[in-house]
Order: structure tokens, then C-alpha cells, then sequence
């Protein structure tokens, strides 16, 4: 179960690799990396089939950073965040978060078997501070129904 405190520690460890980042503007993947990137937040896209996002240098995969991320967003189907959590570990990435969607039990079970702080089922733009008044009010909604982490 993910708690605030471990949405707390993911959040304030960056800069973060977005795993899933999409050319394609109408999918979340791409959405999510221009909300966050427009928000300030330092982020390395992912993607092994796309040079360029919004302008930034994209990356293959984890292990190519030019610099260690203090975390990896992975927004990717659930059998493929299998794969990518192993990755994190061998880049040494010890902070994941699996947009909502994107966890599969597997993914889950290596990450807390293997000392790898994990967040899922929750979205990333609903608890990143300095987000759009939609987030926050999404945010503030699921507090109001008791469904935020604790």
C-alpha cells in the first residue's frame, strides 16, 4: 500500500526520468512530461524510439542518463513495468512511480523485495506540488472521500 510518506520521499528526490514519454501529444505519457516539465521540475524523458520531447534530449533507457535520477515515473503498459523496475535497480535508481495503470503485482513484488521505495495506483500530477488547479482539485476531492494515502 502506498502511504504519504513514501509519495512525500519520491517527490522531493529528483531530477526524474519519465519512462513512457510519448510523441504522440494526445497520450498521458506526454501530457504528464510537458505539465511537469512547465511546472520546473528537471526531468529526462525515456523512450528508445524518439530523439527529441518538447525540445529535450530523449533517452533510450535508464542506464543511458547522462546523470543518476533520484527517481523514474514509469508510464508504460503493466507487463512492460516489469522490465523497467528491473532497469531502475541495475541504473541505481532506488525511487519508482507507477502512474496509475502502469503496476502489475510483479513490478511490485521486485520493487519491495529489492529495497526499491514504490509508489502505485496513484497519479503523479495529482500530488506533485505547483500542478493545475485541475490536479489539485482532483487532489482535494479524493481527500474529501478519504482516498489519499495516509
Amino acid at each position: 500500500m502506498t502511504t504519504r510518506a513514501t509519495v512525500d520521499d519520491f517527490l522531493t528526490h529528483g531530477p526524474w526520468a519519465v519512462v513512457g514519454v510519448s510523441r504522440d501529444t494526445k497520450k498521458f505519457g506526454h501530457m504528464a512530461y510537458r505539465e511537469l516539465k512547465t511546472r520546473g521540475y528537471r526531468l529526462f524523458p525515456i523512450n528508445p524510439n524518439v530523439e527529441n520531447i518538447e525540445g529535450d534530449r530523449c533517452y533510450p533507457n535508464l542506464g543511458a542518463l547522462p546523470e543518476p535520477a533520484g527517481g523514474a515515473l514509469i508510464i508504460v503498459p503493466p507487463a512492460k513495468t516489469e522490465r523497467v523496475v528491473q532497469e531502475a535497480l541495475a541504473a541505481g535508481i532506488r525511487r519508482v512511480w507507477m502512474q496509475q495503470g502502469a503496476e502489475s503485482e510483479a513490478a511490485i513484488r521486485f520493487c519491495q523485495a529489492n529495497g526499491v521505495s514504490e509508489v502505485h495506483g496513484e497519479c503523479i500530477l495529482m500530488h506533485a506540488p505547483n500542478t493545475a488547479f485541475f490536479h489539485k482539485m482532483h487532489r482535494w476531492v479524493w481527500g474529501m472521500l478519504g482516498k489519499l494515502p495516509k
